[in-house]
């Protein structure tokens, strides 16, 4: 507490192995693989990552945005993942359990998306576990359809209701994540997670107006990937480009570690009032396995 200043001294790449973390809390899964993935990838061998905590935390990306929408990013530069979701955890007592597995690459490759497309299909899933109903989850399901519908007239929505089985999940939650894919391949996702003093209504409906919001943008990726494409660009051998709406504080201050920490270049290009361009000129690490 009261830190303002970090030295940092890197040491040799190490090789793969098992490793485990457990936040003993609901703190997020999310942000533990984010911590260790671009490690992962540049180790000599496999690496295995046992985690334990939140799934579906607050402030955080849940996990069923990270495997559906930040992988299929993260595959656009060359590299993976598999997982193994073996349990849910949620607020406050957390609990929950994923197994990460990581090959490493070579290099990552520079990505080019700068052309959003039109909305193809958008899906999702709401889900309640423990003690709560599964009315719960059919109300956000439902309010997201329908604000969903009244913006994408035409467009395929699928947003399904379940309840988690009880040996599946500790404790109570309740959330919605939904996910949109457009006619160049961009995945857009938004989510939501349900409180004792917020209706479930207003939870899905939140949830579908921030991916309205952002396909608005003309985007191709949503705010909440912005900044966790920022070290993969910094990383990769070449120029990449990707179009974003506003530029988060998140991406500001990754934007401003990577280049304090590597010699990759950024620039963002304005192309109007509520959208950007984040163009890198990466570093191409190099992977000597």
């Amino acid at each position: 507490m009261g830190s303002t200043e970090v030295t940092f001294f890197p040491g040799d790449r190490r090789g793969g192995g098992e490793f485990s973390a457990d936040t003993q809390t609901a703190g997020s899964v999310g942000l533990l693989i984010q911590v260790a993935l671009p490690c992962a990838l540049f180790s000599t061998t496999t690496t295995i990552l046992q985690l334990r905590g939140g799934t579906n935390a607050e402030m955080a990306p849940q996990f069923d945005y990270t495997t559906e929408v930040f992988r299929p990013l993260l595959e656009r530069f060359g590299a993976t993942f598999d997982y193994k979701l073996l349990r849910r955890g949620y607020f406050p007592r957390g609990g929950g359990e994923v197994h990460i597995r990581v090959n490493p690459v070579r290099q990552l490759k520079p990505i080019k998306m700068i052309d959003g497309g039109k909305i193809l299909r958008i899906w999702g899933w709401a889900f309640v576990a423990g003690t709560l109903p599964i009315k719960l989850a059919s109300v956000m399901a439902d309010s997201a359809t329908v604000a969903l519908q009244r913006a994408f007239k035409g467009v395929e929505i699928n947003i399904e209701a379940y309840k988690e089985r009880e040996e599946d999940a500790v404790g109570n939650g309740s959330g919605i994540n939904i996910v949109a894919e457009t006619t160049t391949g961009c995945i857009l996702g938004a989510s939501g997670l349900g409180k004792r003093d917020v209706r479930p209504e207003q939870v899905g409906k939140q949830a579908a107006d921030d991916l309205i919001s952002t396909v608005e943008t003309g985007a191709c990726v949503d705010p909440h990937a912005q900044d966790q494409m920022v070290v993969l660009m910094a990383l990769a051998d070449g120029i990449s480009q990707v179009k974003v709406g506003p530029v988060t504080q998140h991406t500001e201050t990754a934007i401003y570690i990577a280049k304090s920490l590597s010699e990759a270049k950024f620039n963002i290009i304005k192309q109007g009032p509520n959208s950007n361009i984040i163009e890198c000129t990466g570093i191409g690490l190099l992977n000597p396995v």
